[in-house]
């Protein structure tokens, strides 16, 4: 294991974990001498994750609506009889509706405020309190670049995301006072199955001409960063969003055409 500071023994909650980005978070987490449960809504997807990890007893996949107050009690009873404490929660678990403004209902807004926003509060309330028992810690918000810039068809989802980034900065003023650090990470467009399925073409190619480095991140991106955040080398970060995207959010409204014909010439 190559870390400058040991990590055996040390406990991490990684919820939305059963695949895509939080599954890639859990499996840093492994790599790097943590043990992990992994709380995912999604039973079927959640079954078959933790039947690849081959019956381990360094991961723990459980079954759990975040949205749930009564779910997530449970769910960390379930931690702390596997595993005896937690020292890192990340609240990945995120839900999207991409529709028109005027056409989303008040449910459909619900839906996807109740899961990235209510429960990222829920979980933070419920293993923030076991972090803060154990000594101090760390909390990862997973929002988007849509809680940085507003986009078409995101008036819940892009709200959401704003809105926990706010919520990271509430809780990393209170809990820093007890040694717990909370920070955000914003992703730009991540190469996800999800990903895959439901970009098109066309969008995929906006995406290439927008963003700086000209492609999609990769889920070990995200969570390599998420990974470095919850370290001891991040020891005195707290309270920030950091957009994890290629630079897509620092171009603004800059035109892609433009910005390609200032390109420095190939050799």
């Amino acid at each position: 294991m190559n870390t400058k500071y040991s990590t055996q023994g040390r406990v991490a909650v990684v919820t939305g974990g059963a695949r895509g980005i939080g599954l890639a978070i859990g499996q840093w987490f492994l790599n790097h001498g943590y043990r992990v449960a992994l709380l995912d809504i999604d039973k079927a997807t959640l079954d078959a994750t933790m039947k690849a990890f081959g019956g381990s007893d360094d991961v723990i996949g459980i079954h759990c609506d975040v949205s749930k107050p009564q779910e997530v009690d449970s769910a960390a009873e379930k931690v702390i009889s596997a595993f005896g404490h937690v020292n890192a929660l990340v609240n990945n678990a995120g839900v999207a509706i991409f529709k028109p403004v005027l056409e989303t209902s008040f449910e459909e807004w619900r839906t996807v405020l109740s899961t990235n926003l209510d429960g990222a509060f829920i979980c933070s309330q419920v293993f923030g309190r076991l972090i803060v028992q154990q000594g101090g810690g760390a909390i990862v918000n997973i929002a988007s670049i849509s809680g940085l810039r507003a986009s078409t068809l995101r008036v819940a989802y892009g709200t959401s995301k704003a809105a926990l980034i706010q919520l990271t900065k509430q809780y990393a003023v209170e809990l820093g006072n007890s040694n717990v650090r909370v920070n955000v990470i914003a992703p730009g467009p991540v190469d996800t199955e999800m990903a895959k399925l439901v970009h098109s073409v066309a969008i995929r190619s906006d995406y290439y001409d927008t963003i700086p480095l000209g492609r999609y991140g990769t889920p070990e991106e995200m969570a390599n960063t998420v990974g470095f955040l919850c370290s001891d080398e991040a020891a005195f970060i707290n309270g920030q969003v950091l957009a994890v995207d290629g630079g897509f959010e620092a171009t603004g409204v800059g035109l892609p055409t433009l910005r390609r014909n200032n390109e420095p010439p190939k050799s």
